[in-house]
C-alpha cells in the first residue's frame, strides 16, 4: 500500500511538473511542424532535381537530333554541287551512276534535271508546256531532283535550280578567256523520319563549264 501511495504521489508530481510547464508540449509541437517542414523541403527539391534531370536529357537528345538533321542536310548540298560540276563537264551529260536505282536522281527526272543544269527551254513533261529552264518552281519538298536513300533514319531530299547566267571575266583553269557563269540555287531538306523533325539548307552556287562551283550565298 505504501508503495502504491508513493508511486501515485510520483505520477501526479510528474503530471503536476508537465502541466505547469506548458512550454514542454510547445516545444514538442514545434519540433514535429519542423521535422514536417524539412520533409515538404526534401520531397519538392527531390522533385525538381528529377524534373530538372528529365529536362536536360530531352535538350540533349532534341540538340542531338537537330545536329544529324542539319549534317543530312549539309552532305546533300554537297551532292548537288557533284551533280551540277559532273553534268558540267564532258562529255556534258549527267552521268549514269547518277541516275536511280544506282544513283539518286529519278529515272523520270533525269532529263529535266539536265536541262535545268544547262538551261534549256522549255523542259519536257511532267513540267508543263512551255516551262523555262531557269527558275523552275520545282521543289526539295514535293518535286526533288534527287533522293539521298544512304542516310539511315532520315528522308534526305534534294532540289537544283539554275538561276541565271552571266558574263565572268577572269581566268579559268583551262584558258584566260572571259567566261560564262552560271548561278544555281541548291535546297536540301532533311526529315528525321521517327521525330518528323527537318531542315531545310538553301545555297547560291558560281559554277563554271569545266571547272569548280563556288558558294555565293548560303
Amino acid at each position: 500500500m505504501r508503495d502504491r501511495g508513493m508511486n501515485l504521489r510520483q505520477g501526479t508530481t510528474a503530471g503536476q511538473r508537465i502541466q505547469a510547464n506548458p512550454a514542454v508540449i510547445g516545444q514538442q509541437g514545434i519540433a514535429l511542424l519542423t521535422v514536417m517542414l524539412m520533409l515538404l523541403i526534401l520531397s519538392i527539391l527531390g522533385i525538381a532535381s528529377i524534373t530538372v534531370t528529365s529536362m536536360e536529357n530531352r535538350m540533349a537528345g532534341f540538340f542531338r537530333t537537330t545536329e544529324a538533321v542539319v549534317a543530312a542536310a549539309d552532305s546533300c548540298e554537297g551532292l548537288g554541287v557533284n551533280i551540277i560540276q559532273q553534268t558540267l563537264s564532258p562529255p556534258g551529260v549527267l552521268p549514269a551512276s547518277f541516275i536511280a536505282p544506282t544513283g539518286p536522281v529519278p529515272a523520270a527526272n533525269a532529263t529535266i534535271l539536265t536541262q535545268e543544269i544547262y538551261g534549256t527551254s522549255p523542259l519536257p513533261s511532267p513540267a508543263p508546256t512551255g516551262t523555262l529552264a531557269e527558275n523552275y518552281a520545282d521543289s526539295a519538298a514535293t518535286d526533288p531532283n534527287f533522293v539521298m536513300t544512304n542516310v539511315p533514319g532520315f528522308t534526305v531530299n534534294g532540289d537544283i535550280d539554275r538561276l541565271y547566267a552571266q558574263t565572268k571575266s577572269g581566268q579559268s583553269q583551262s584558258s584566260g578567256v572571259i567566261s560564262t557563269e552560271l548561278v544555281y540555287r541548291i535546297t536540301c531538306t532533311a526529315t528525321n523520319a521517327a521525330t518528323g523533325s527537318s531542315s531545310t539548307v538553301t545555297s547560291v552556287y558560281g559554277c563554271l563549264f569545266g571547272d569548280t562551283c563556288v558558294k555565293k550565298v548560303s
